[in-house]
C-alpha cells in the first residue's frame, strides 16, 4: 500500500504531544490532537469544557520559547478534542502517533479503542522511550501489527532533528521505509533505524556519556562549573554541556533511563557505570528536578543587583556563585577554530582537564565499540543520532578517528579499558579509520562484511568537505570544491563565518572561475550557521584610526561582490541555515536562487551596532518595496514595512518567516525542511537554472523611491518612537538616516533612481555613521561581549 499523509492523528497532548503536533502542522499537515475529558467536565455537554485539558495544553506549547510552530498561522491546521467523543475521527487520518503516558496498560488501554476506528492500513507509532515496542502490540489485530513501529521524536521536536524508528519482528518492511524517507524529507529529521533496545541509541549512548562524566567527575575531584566548561562548545557539544543539559531535560527523566538500562540490560560490560551516585539520590530526594521544579544543578536567585545563577555544591548540597575554572588545556584549546584540533590539543593535556578528557574518551569509544551489533549494525547510525538527538557537532566514531584509532586503542589497553574485538580486527586488516571520503562519498566501516560502504543517502546529502580531493581554489579563508555535473562550490571558515575583506575575494574568484568553465556557483557550508555577518572587527578598526579612505574601500568591495553575485554571467545559489546575519543575509538578497533550510534565522541587523546595512541590503529593500508598490497611487505602507524590519533589526525566526518579510521571494527561492539536503538542492538548481538558458540580469534604473512623500511619514514615526520611550536619540538618528536612504534622498517626489544611486546614498550614510561616537560604543560592546548596548 502506497503511503500519502495527509492528516496526522496525535493521541496525547502532554510536552511531547502538543509539540509533535505543531510540528507536524508546521509542514502543512492537517493535525488532530487528542486528550482525556478535562477532569470534572465528564458530564459537561460544552466541547470547550470538555477539551480544556488539551487546548490549554496546546496554548501552553505555542507560547513556549523556542517557538514549536515556523509561524502562528500554523496552529489553524490543528484540531483538538478528547478520546470520548472524537476517537472516531481517527478513521479519517493517514498516521496516529501515540504519546501517551509510559505505562504499558494504558497503551494497551489506547491501542484497543484505536483498533475500533482505525481503518486498515493506516500507520500507528509510539513516542516511547521506555517501554519495548514488541511489547506494545501484543494483542492487536494483524494489519494494526504490520503498520505498526516505534517512532521516537527528541524534545523539542522542531529543533532536535532525531527520529528514531523502531521496528517489531512484525512490521512491514515497506512502512520501516516510508518513515525512514518521510521523517528525512518532509519532517526535516535525521532518521535513524534502530533495534528494539532499551534506551534505543540515542539515549543509550547519551546517557551513559553523562553518567560516565559523574564518576570520573567524583574520581577526578571535578565540580559542576568545572565539567560544563569542559564538556561544552569546546569539544563540539552544545552550550548546555552536561549539567545544564540535565536541568533542562529533568533529572527524574535522566535517573530513570539511567535505571531502566542498568534494570534491563544485564550483559551490558559497563552497567556499573549507570549506578546512581550518591549525591544524586539525595537531589531526586529533595525533588530538585532541574527547570520543571526551578532548581536542580543550578538555580537562579533573584537579588537587589539582580538575577545570578547559583551552581549546586555536589559535597555541601548548597547553592553558591558560579565559579570560572581555570585550565590550562582549556586556555591553549579555545583560541582554535578547528573542532579537530581543539579535540587533539584536549586531549593531549597534561593538566587535570587533560586526565578528564582522555578518561571521558576512553570510556566513551570502549562503550560505543561494544555496542555493535547490539544495538545497531552500522556504526555511522550510532554518530547520526547522538548529533542529531544530543546535538554534537561531531559523532563519538568520528572522533575518535579524529584522535587516531590506533593511537588511542594502545592507550586505552595500557590504561586497563577494553575495545570490543571487532576494532582489533578492523586495525589488523590494515583499514585504520572509521569513516573515508572516496570520490566525493563518504564510506563507513562496514563490521559485518569487514569493508568500507557508502552512507546511504550521499547523493542527497551533499557534503562540501567530501570534495576535498576536488578542491580547485583557496586561500586561508576560503575552500572552493569541483562538486560535480560542472558546479562549483565555495565555503569560508571565519569566526562564526563572518565576511571580511579574503572571504569577499574568494566570492569574486569563485565567480570568476565560474564564469570561466562551469554551469555555475553555490554557496554554503557545512557549519554551524551560515554566516554572523561583516566583520565588525576590521570595520571598528579603521574607524577608530579615522581611516576613512580604507573604510570606504571596504564598502565598496562589499558592495561590488554582492552585485557580482546578482550580476554574474552564470547563476548563483546560496544555501543558507542557522544565523544568516547582516552581510549573510545581504548575500542571499544578491543570489539568483536561495535554497533556505527551514532553520534559517536571517535578517538585517546592523542597526543593533549602530548602522545601516551597507553592502546592498538597504538597496535591495527598496527595490523590492518599489516593485510591490502601486503604480497609480503609491502606498508608502509596504515600505515603511521594510524600513521597520531594517530598523528594528528584526530577524526572522524560521524560513517560513523570512518569506513572510519579504527577505525570501515566494515562488522563487526554495524552502528545505532537511538541512542536509539545502546544499544538494542548491547545486541541482543551478543546473536547471543555467539548463534553463541563464542570461545575466540588466542592472535596475526603475526603481520607484517616494522623497518627501515617503520620508515625512516615516521621520513621523521615528518622533513618536523616541518621545514615547521606545528609541534613544541614537537609536533615531541613525533610524531618520536609514529613512533618508530608503526614500531616494530629498527629492520632491516620486522618481526612478538606479541600483547605484542608492548603493552611493548607503555607502555614504554607512561612512557618516562609522563617524558617530555612540555607534563606535555599540560595536566595541559587540566585540567584547557578543552583545550590543543601548546608549
Amino acid at each position: 500500500m502506497k503511503h500519502s499523509i495527509k492528516k496526522v492523528a496525535v493521541l496525547g497532548s502532554g510536552v511531547m504531544g502538543s509539540r509533535i503536533a505543531c510540528h507536524f502542522a508546521g509542514i502543512g499537515v492537517q493535525v488532530l490532537l487528542l486528550d482525556m475529558v478535562a477532569k470534572g467536565a465528564e458530564e459537561s455537554t460544552k466541547p470547550a469544557e470538555r477539551n480544556k485539558l488539551v487546548n490549554d495544553a496546546l496554548a501552553t506549547a505555542i507560547k513556549s520559547n523556542p517557538s514549536p510552530v515556523f509561524t502562528k498561522d500554523v496552529v489553524k491546521k490543528i484540531t483538538t478534542g478528547n478520546f470520548d467523543d472524537n476517537l472516531k475521527d481517527i478513521a479519517t487520518v493517514d498516521w496516529i502517533i501515540e504519546v501517551v503516558v509510559e505505562r504499558l496498560d494504558i497503551k494497551h488501554h489506547i491501542y484497543e479503542k484505536v483498533e475500533q476506528f482505525r481503518k486498515p492500513g493506516t500507520l500507528v507509532t509510539s513516542n516511547t522511550s521506555g517501554i519495548p515496542i514488541h511489547l506494545l502490540s501484543q494483542g492487536r489485530s494483524d494489519d494494526f501489527k504490520k503498520h505498526f513501529c516505534g517512532s521516537h521524536f527528541f524534545n523539542p521536536p522542531r529543533y532536535l532533528k532525531l527520529l528514531e524508528v523502531i521496528p517489531t519482528p512484525d512490521t512491514d518492511p515497506a512502512v520501516v521505509d516510508f518513515l525512514m524517507h518521510y521523517g528525512d524529507l518532509y519532517l526535516g529529521k535525521t532518521t535513524v533505524l534502530c533495534k528494539d533496545t532499551p534506551a534505543f541509541i540515542a539515549n543509550r549512548i547519551g546517557v551513559f556519556s553523562i553518567m560516565s562524566i559523574f564518576h570520573i567527575m567524583d574520581n577526578l575531584g571535578l565540580s559542576i562549573d568545572d565539567i560544563d566548561a569542559l564538556t561544552g562548545p569546546i569539544i563540539g557539544r552544545p552550550k548546555s554541556a552536561t549539567f545544564r543539559t540535565a536541568d533542562v531535560v529533568g533529572i527524574d527523566t535522566l535517573v530513570k533511563v539511567a535505571k531502566g538500562v542498568a534494570d534491563n540490560c544485564p550483559n551490558d560490560e559497563a552497567r556499573a557505570i549507570f549506578a546512581i551516585p550518591s549525591w544524586l539520590e539525595s537531589i531526586l530526594t529533595n525533588n530538585w528536578l532541574g527547570d520543571k521544579t526551578g532548581q536542580g544543578f543550578f538555580k537562579k536567585n533573584k537579588s537587589a543587583a539582580g538575577k545570578e545563577i547559583l551552581t549546586l555544591d555536589l559535597k555541601s548540597l548548597e547553592y553558591q556563585p558560579r565559579i570560572k575554572p581555570k585550565f590550562a588545556t582549556l586556555e591553549a584549546a579555545k583560541p582554535v577554530e578547528n573542532l579537530q584540533q581543539r579535540l587533539k590539543i584536549a586531549a593531549a593535556g597534561t593538566d587535570k582537564a587533560g586526565d578528564f578528557y582522555r578518561q571521558f574518551h576512553y570510556s566513551l569509544f570502549s562503550y560505543i565499540s561494544h555496542r555493535i551489533p547490539e544495538i545497531s549494525d552500522e556504526l555511522y547510525r550510532i554518530d547520526d543520532a547522538m548529533m542529531a538527538g544530543f546535538g554534537w557537532e561531531i559523532g563519538a566514531f568520528e572522533s575518535w578517528d579524529v584522535l587516531g584509532v590506533a593511537k588511542t586503542v594502545e592507550a586505552m589497553k595500557a590504561n586497563g579499558v577494553k575495545v570490543a574485538t571487532w576494532v582489533d580486527d578492523m586495525l589488523a586488516s590494515g583499514a585504520t579509520s572509521f569513516y573515508k571520503v572516496e570520490n566525493g562519498k563518504r564510506l563507513y566501516y562496514d563490521v559485518a562484511t569487514k569493508t568500507y560502504l557508502a552512507i546511504p543517502g550521499g547523493d542527497a546529502f551533499l557534503v562540501l568537505k567530501n570534495n576535498s580531493d576536488k578542491l580547485v581554489w583557496k586561500s586561508s579563508a576560503c575552500k572552493l570544491y569541483d562538486i560535480g555535473n560542472d558546479v562549483l562550490g565555495l565555503e569560508w571558515s571565519t569566526k562564526m563565518n563572518s565576511i571580511g575583506g579574503e572571504v569577499l575575494e574568494g566570492v569574486q574568484k569563485a565567480i570568476a572561475m565560474a564564469e570561466d568553465k562551469y554551469k555555475g556557483l553555490v554557496i554554503a557550508n557545512d557549519g554551524p550557521n551560515f554566516s554572523a555577518g561583516a566583520n565588525v572587527g576590521m570595520i571598528f578598526m579603521y574607524a577608530i584610526e579615522q581611516e576613512y579612505d580604507e573604510l570606504d574601500f571596504a564598502i565598496r568591495q562589499f558592495q561590488n561582490t554582492m552585485m557580482r553575485v546578482r550580476y554574474s554571467s552564470v547563476p548563483v545559489v546560496t544555501a543558507p541555515h542557522g544565523l544568516t546575519l547582516g552581510g549573510g543575509c545581504e548575500m542571499n538578497l544578491h543570489a539568483d536562487k536561495v535554497c533556505a533550510a527551514a532553520e534559517t534565522y536571517i535578517g538585517l541587523v546592523e542597526l543593533g551596532v549602530g548602522l545601516i546595512p551597507g553592502g546592498g541590503g538597504t538597496k535591495e529593500f527598496v527595490l523590492r518595496a518599489s516593485d510591490e508598490l502601486h503604480e497609480d497611487e503609491p502606498d508608502t505602507n509596504t515600505l515603511k514595512k521594510r524600513f521597520f524590519d531594517i530598523a528594528t533589526a528584526k530577524v526572522a525566526t524560521s524560513a517560513h518567516e523570512a518569506f513572510d518579510m519579504g527577505i525570501l521571494r515566494k515562488g522563487h527561492d526554495e524552502l528545505v525542511m532537511n538541512s542536509n539536503r539545502r546544499i544538494a538542492e542548491a547545486k541541482k538548481s543551478v543546473i536547471e537554472i543555467y539548463d534553463a538558458g541563464y542570461v545575466t540580469p540588466t542592472q535596475r534604473t526603475d526603481i520607484k523611491v517616494l522623497g518627501r512623500l515617503g520620508l515625512g511619514a516615516m521621520l513621523a514615526g521615528i518622533n513618536g518612537m523616541w518621545r514615547g520611550g521606545y528609541a534613544t536619540e541614537h537609536d533615531a538618528l541613525i533610524a531618520r538616516k536609514l529613512a533618508y536612504v530608503m526614500c531616494g534622498g530629498d527629492l520632491s517626489e516620486m522618481t526612478l533612481v538606479s541600483e547605484q544611486y542608492l548603493l552611493d546614498l548607503e555607502r555614504e550614510t554607512f561612512l557618516s555613521l562609522c563617524g558617530e561616537r555612540k555607534t563606535l560604543e555599540r560595536i566595541q560592546s559587540v566585540l567584547k561581549s557578543g552583545k550590543p548596548i543601548r546608549n
